[in-house]
């Protein structure tokens, strides 16, 4: 069969870094400087409680004086998140598949999937960590509740969203179903799995969160927690500081994934 019908656009490597990818980091960096000088001199010049907003400065000073802690705390807590989410993603991806293929499947128990979601994820919670206890799994289990069901749904959508004349063109040329499958649905489903996977990274962070609050000794969630029990501003502020930059880490690294694998999508 004739390729170009069906040919991807070829890759063109960066050979500099001066692309949009750099810019766009460059430009990310600088937002994040800009805002920290904003915040530092906001608090001073308008005298801000440091009850409700404390100097950056002092943000800083605490993550420092107790590093050993937020290290710890955040490793625990980005091993809860990554088992979960990789888990997540997995099923996710595996029930897509199936729900595209058995159309009795579909109508069964994807319904299931959509009341699943339902259920809030503090109550989920609370059965999961009765359930396994307090240790990684129950972080991990909660992480891919809230990971599954946005693979799911856009990976069927993409998956179902291939026009039939496409379809028809290969199988004139003699593809198989399980060729239609990888040389054209897996790959133009692959920006609608992206985006859910983009999505579901936070999602699974703020999981493994939520099961820390049921009792734990480390992790972000507990870092949280003890800053608001014993009012203590800065440490609150450091820790959510702290889980933003994990978020953005794991959000970041989803994302070049996506630049690698879905090259020929359009820069956003």
């Amino acid at each position: 069969m004739s390729e170009q019908a069906i040919a991807l656009p070829r890759r063109s490597w960066p050979s500099a870094p001066n692309g949009p990818a750099f810019r766009k980091v460059l430009s990310a960096l600088a937002s994040v400087v800009v805002m920290g000088l904003l915040w530092e001199w906001a608090t001073g010049h308008f005298r801000i409680n440091p009850l409700y907003l404390p100097p950056l400065s002092d943000v800083f000073r605490t993550i420092i004086e107790a590093k050993d802690a937020f290290i710890e705390s955040s490793i625990k807590t980005i091993l809860e998140t990554v088992i979960g989410y990789g888990i997540g993603v997995l099923f996710g991806l595996l029930s897509a598949y199936v729900f595209f293929e058995v159309k009795t499947f579909r109508s069964m128990f994807f319904p299931v999937f959509i009341v699943s979601q339902t259920v809030p994820v503090i109550a989920f919670g609370a059965i999961v960590v009765m359930v396994f206890g307090n240790g990684l799994a129950s972080k991990a289990i909660i992480a891919f509740y809230l990971t599954f069901f946005p693979v799911t749904v856009n990976a069927l959508a993409g998956l179902l969203s291939v026009p039939q004349g496409q379809v028809a063109l290969l199988r004139s040329f003699g593809a198989s179903g399980w060729q239609v499958f990888w040389r054209l649905r897996f790959p133009a489903a692959l920006p609608s799995i992206f985006v859910a996977l983009r999505l579901s990274v936070t999602l699974a962070l703020i999981g493994a969160i939520v099961g820390e609050w049921f009792g734990d000794t480390s992790g972000l969630g507990v870092l949280l927690l003890s800053a608001m029990f014993y009012e203590n501003s800065a440490l609150m502020w450091a820790a959510i500081l702290a889980t933003a930059v994990v978020g953005a880490t794991l959000y970041g690294i989803v994302a070049a994934a996506e630049s690698a694998v879905v090259f020929w999508k359009e820069e956003m």
